[in-house]
């Protein structure tokens, strides 16, 4: 069972992850700069591993079985869902320094 604290952090985590979501979403429709959809990408991708957590941790969501390469299928989903987002905020600013150092 989840102590009081626990869950307000999960709560917290979800709602302003929603919101944040949410907002990405509306820039996305309306951008068209590469930059920027990657920084989105990153933001949805967050918001997926925010809710598999959330998921996994009241039991919604089984575990991953089986394993690639000896490695547990479970971990590496969580490796990927940690990692990504943030390879996807890097190339969004790789992308907009590239930009500046051009002009």
């Amino acid at each position: 069972m989840m102590s009081t604290p626990d869950l307000v952090v999960d709560l917290t985590r979800l709602g302003v992850g929603a919101v944040t979501t949410f907002l990405a979403i509306l820039l996305w429709s309306n951008t068209r700069d590469t930059a920027w959809m990657f920084i989105v990408m990153g933001t949805i991708l967050r918001y997926g591993e925010i809710m598999y957590t959330t998921f996994r941790l009241f039991g919604i969501a089984p575990a991953v079985q089986g394993s690639f390469m000896g490695l547990p299928l479970g971990s590496i989903v969580q490796l990927i869902l940690s990692n990504l987002p943030t390879a996807l905020y890097a190339t969004g600013f790789i992308i907009m320094l590239a930009r500046s150092r051009i002009r």
